[in-house]
């Protein structure tokens, strides 16, 4: 049945630019009564055109009834995204600059724009795009086997009134808690480059009911949202007051202390807020310099334990509580050369690669107070380059980071890689292969890394394997999707290896089959759904059925792109 699957898969049509995006070009030129214009370069704009269509087109396999319960994006909301102005000359690079700023909009599935014959025989600009329904109860989940571990229910309206705000209410499910939220996020205040977020939320025990923290986030400011401004700051603050449980698999992980098992169940107080200001040089070559001024504190006590168990909880596997206050310095540089790629990880639609080397790195000084007496500097620094050649994507990042003290060890060392590779199709299809090493000496955090099931190591026990270390290698075959009604589907072949460890790496092997179902009228993500089983039955019973939303090249550790 597999290979039948597979088979049919293969010999379907490739899919190429004449697909989804390219019938609703179609679409926006028989909107405007335009024609194409080949040769745009060196062409001043006449004007700019904008055609938005509705979410559900008559080719899509929903009732156009539907529309009417949808706002469709205001046209204000597209052009204020545009970087070129009528009398401009036409710059490929902006016009592509601008489809990226308007793809990172989650109200809107598909960007284009292209280059029509003008009314005086110059050239005009047309924006096409296609709303995202927008009035929503978005999901994330977490499924393995019949363990839910995760379920996060959101009612969302992520374009208010056609204007590009986002008002939600949401539930997060967990396996102890239950939480009831709210969200607001203006990223365009009054017109402006003003940006306002925040959100809230009450955590509840799914046993008694009973309410055990609160959540929350403040951002303010004015973000450098593309290649043009020179100028940026925001202000940030966060809380963070609950009870924590760590699970492996659907109970809380127990831990062998010399005294007896204890559960791992602690106290977390998080508060934290930053002031950051970005001078941004350059086009052709980025380079963004930042400084920020903050300060955090961060209380961990062991909840359900006392005496010498909640001394060895604290001193083996809870994170190190502190107050810091500190000053940083942050650079960031990369060429600007993007490229728009298909059938990477959303099937048809369009994704944006930035090409060559990124390189960041910063210091952050922890200077003491009274009531902030830490007093360390912390360095962090990650390395990325990518090229595609012959339709091959390659990509190899290290990041690495340390805490220096007066007169102590270097604490809370960091080193960690990931290679990975899109090859060319053959057979139908592409190799998907990546590698990912986290290594961690001295943490003071006392990190530890869960691996297994949802974690990247599809078919074993959720959380089955541990330790402060890890090696993950994730190869999949993923044949060409098939279109069903303006949707996609395909299949992978995968096997997943890996190992977390403290000391000496011992690696597990699973293999499986997999579904991707993309549904461009309501997310850019894949639906991802495998079945996998562990190699050689070394653990009778530990088959698993994993689902979630997007590849599972997009599990990684923040660090190798925030490494401070």
């Amino acid at each position: 049945m597999t290979l039948l699957v597979l088979a049919m898969l293969a010999a379907a049509p490739v899919s190429q630019d004449t697909g989804y995006e390219q019938r609703l070009v179609a679409w926006g030129l028989s909107q405007h009564g335009r024609t194409l214009e080949p040769a745009p370069e060196g062409q001043r704009v006449e004007e700019i055109l904008v055609a938005i269509e509705d979410v559900f087109s008559p080719t899509d396999p929903y009732p156009q009834f539907l529309n009417l319960l949808h706002t469709r994006t205001r046209e204000p909301v597209v052009r204020r995204e545009v970087l070129l102005q009528v009398g401009d000359l036409w710059d490929p690079h902006r016009v592509l600059e601008t489809e990226r700023n308007l793809r990172r909009l989650f109200l809107l599935a598909v960007v284009k724009i292209v280059a029509v014959k003008g009314r005086e025989g110059g050239v005009a600009m047309l924006v096409v795009t296609k709303d995202k329904w927008s009035l929503r109860l978005s999901n994330s989940f977490t499924l393995i086997g019949s363990l839910l571990q995760f379920l996060q229910l959101q009612l969302i309206e992520v374009n208010f009134n056609g204007w590009g705000q986002q008002l939600a209410v949401n539930t997060t499910i967990r396996l102890d808690t239950f939480s009831v939220g709210q969200t607001f996020v203006e990223r365009r205040l009054l017109n402006s480059r003003w940006y306002l977020g925040e959100s809230a939320a009450l955590l509840f025990n799914r046993s008694t009911g009973a309410l055990e923290g609160t959540t929350g986030a403040v951002s303010f400011g004015q973000p450098i949202i593309n290649l043009d401004p020179q100028w940026g700051f925001m202000v940030d603050g966060s809380w963070n007051a609950r009870r924590r449980r760590v699970f492996r698999g659907a109970t809380i992980w127990q831990l062998p202390s010399p005294s007896g098992d204890v559960p791992f169940v602690y106290d977390v107080r998080e508060f934290a807020s930053e002031a950051t200001g970005t001078r941004s040089f350059g086009r052709q070559l980025k380079v963004d310099v930042s400084a920020s001024l903050g300060g955090y504190s961060r209380q961990y006590k062991p909840a359900l334990v006392t005496g010498e168990q909640a001394d060895w909880l604290n001193a083996n596997y809870l994170p190190r509580s502190e107050n810091v206050t500190y000053l940083s310095a942050y650079v960031r540089a990369f060429p600007s050369d993007f490229r728009v790629l298909r059938n990477i990880d959303t099937f048809e639609l369009s994704e944006d690669f930035q090409l060559g080397w990124v390189a960041q790195g910063g210091a952050r000084w922890a200077f003491p107070l009274p009531f902030a007496p830490s007093n360390f500097v912390e360095l962090g620094a990650s390395l990325r380059y990518r090229f595609y050649r012959a339709d091959d994507l390659f990509t190899v990042t290290v990041a690495g980071a340390l805490r220096v003290r007066p007169g102590l060890e270097t604490a809370n060392r960091r080193l960690a890689a990931e290679v990975s590779n899109y090859s060319p199709e053959f057979f139908g299809g592409r190799l998907v292969s990546r590698v990912l090493v986290d290594l961690k000496a001295n943490d003071l955090d006392n990190r530890q890394l869960l691996l297994g099931g949802s974690t990247g190591l599809r078919g074993a026990f959720p959380e089955q394997f541990t330790g402060s270390n890890m090696i993950l290698g994730n190869f999949e075959y993923r044949a060409r999707p098939i279109e069903l009604w303006s949707n996609w589907l395909g299949v992978v072949l995968f096997y997943d290896v890996g190992s977390a460890f403290t000391a000496t790496p011992s690696f597990t092997h699973t293999v499986g089959i997999g579904f991707r179902l993309l549904l461009p009228q309501l997310n850019r993500e894949v639906l991802r759904v495998d079945f996998g089983f562990v190699v050689g039955g070394a653990i009778p019973g530990a088959d698993r059925i994993n689902a979630s939303w997007g590849q599972v090249t997009d599990l990684r550790p923040d660090f190798l792109d925030q490494p401070l």
